[in-house]
């Protein structure tokens, strides 16, 4: 139980106060008994001397109560002070007890002990009653881990109480801005996004020391992009300029004084703009990859979806992935414009479409003989006919589509009556599917949905009252490279199919 006390105190035992409220400040350390009682104490030893059997009638038990820990700083100047911790036990003052022996001891440090003697005449007096003692004189640093025990002097077997103690860190404000060794000065900044500059100002820095500026990205570590500086100490002026290339939400400024095992303090001035992040996407025309990997760590999900003129983006069915660091990548993608890649971190999404400003590989175009379907690439598009409904927002596929293979740089023409038609890549994982219709009562570059879930482009919204038969494709192809003469027809009562 009293182990357990003194670990309690060794959190709370700064009488309420917190990392943004000051710590008790003394000149000089020493030891402070009751009021009568007169102690002084001794220098400082490393081994305890070993104990001795108690005298009859010492009760082991009731000798000690109450101890309690907290931390002091003890302070020559300013930014020139050190930690102390205090300790404080009540005793009951038997005849047989001449004095008090405190040690401490951390990790990797052999046990410190010191000892306070209580004169005759004080033991006389107040003998067999209860004596307070206090002592402040143990070095401590910032965060350290402190074992301390109290016995009596002369040293009784089974008296003894004990307590771990753990330091305040460098978090504690109090401790940043006049212990050196947590002192990291303030950093202040003004952002130029128009010249990509930040102008980077430091305060409270430690004194007589020259100061360090750098930008890093932040991941476990914060690592360098380049732009550092270093602030002199006879500089009036304690700023300057770095640049930047991107601002992105892990880069960071990061300042130290310029001693040994400086502790640094950061500062991230994008942290919450995510805009950045959403560039880089890269497409390999080759291999047909689609890639994007995140610049800084974070927690998104990617999805490959279809863009739709007035809803957003609809995604494509099982088409999504959760990343953090790592690169993500989607295999076989049809580089169209309508297919996009939405990003999704916490209750935001952003859609970034990479195909728009590219040269499409295939489109659908109106010619004065109908339509034509023309490809730069050898791929296979599957062609369905398609009813529209009555309010022009689904398009039900007949089920009676073809597949067409297109060489590169040639074209098919379709020649279409009153029906309009799905056309999708099936040669790649992932494409849009596009909708064609041959009229001009429909607007073009409006969006329609198959009834599958994929959104197409239409030409409007007057096809309401359109009925569509089925329709029957047979494929004659004839080739003759040399002649660069290929006909294909299909026979339908509504689309035939001319390659050129």
């Amino acid at each position: 139980m009293i182990l357990w006390a003194a670990l309690l105190m060794c959190h709370f035992g700064f009488g309420g106060a917190g990392p943004n409220l000051e710590v008790e400040r003394i000149t000089a350390c020493g030891t402070k008994c009751s009021q009568g009682l007169q102690c002084k104490t001794k220098p400082a030893y490393f081994v305890p001397p070993p104990c001795r059997k108690p005298i009859d009638g010492l009760d082991v038990t009731a000798v000690f109560r109450n101890l309690s820990f907290s931390t002091v700083m003890m302070c020559e100047a300013n930014q020139k002070c050190s930690l102390r911790l205090r300790i404080k036990t009540t005793a009951h003052l038997a005849k047989s007890i001449q004095g008090f022996s405190i040690c401490s001891e951390t990790p990797g440090t052999p046990q410190k002990c010191q000892s306070i003697s209580i004169s005759k005449a004080s033991r006389r007096k107040m003998a067999g009653m209860e004596v307070e003692v206090e002592n402040d004189c143990i070095d401590v640093s910032p965060r350290q881990k402190v074992r301390v025990s109290v016995t009596t002097f002369p040293s009784y077997c089974g008296i003894i109480q004990s307590g771990i103690y753990v330091a305040p860190d460098c978090s504690w404000k109090d401790l940043r801005r006049n212990i050196p060794e947590c002192t990291t000065g303030r950093l202040w900044h003004d952002v130029d996004l128009d010249r990509k500059e930040i102008h980077v100002g430091v305060s409270e820095a430690l004194q007589g020391h020259d100061y360090h500026v750098r930008l890093c990205r932040k991941d476990f570590i914060c690592v360098g992009t380049g732009a550092n500086a270093m602030i002199k100490k006879e500089e009036p002026d304690k700023s300057v300029v770095l640049s930047f290339s991107r601002p992105l939400p892990c880069l960071c400024i990061e300042g130290w004084p310029a001693v040994m095992d400086a502790p640094r303090v950061q500062v991230c001035p994008f942290k919450d703009d995510l805009e950045e992040m959403w560039h880089g996407i890269r497409f390999d025309p080759l291999e047909e990859a689609l890639s994007w990997e995140p610049a800084c760590p974070l927690s998104a999900r990617v999805t490959l979806c279809q863009r739709r003129e007035k809803d957003g983006c609809s995604d494509q069915e099982s088409v999504w992935r959760d990343i953090s660091r790592e690169m993500i990548t989607f295999a076989k993608v049809d580089p169209h414009p309508q297919l996009c890649m939405e990003f999704t971190a916490g209750n935001q999404s952003w859609i970034r479409c990479p195909f728009v400003e590219r040269l499409q590989v295939w489109d659908v175009t109106l010619t004065q003989q109908g339509s034509t379907l023309t490809s730069r690439i050898n791929a296979t598009f599957s062609i369905d006919a398609c009813r529209p409904s009555q309010d022009s927002t689904v398009c039900h596929a007949t089920g009676t589509g073809v597949t067409v293979q297109v060489g590169e740089r040639s074209s098919v023409n379709l020649i279409l009556t009153d029906v309009c038609v799905l056309v999708r890549r099936t040669d790649v994982n992932y494409a849009a599917t596009v909708l064609h219709c041959p009229t001009q009562q429909v607007s073009q570059g409006s969006t329609l949905r198959t009834q599958a879930g994929w959104d197409v482009i239409s030409l409007g919204l007057g096809l309401a009252a359109i009925s569509v038969v089925a329709l029957a494709f047979l494929l004659t192809i004839a080739v003759d490279r040399r002649r660069k003469e290929t006909k294909m027809k299909c026979v339908g009562k509504h689309i035939k199919f001319y390659t050129s």
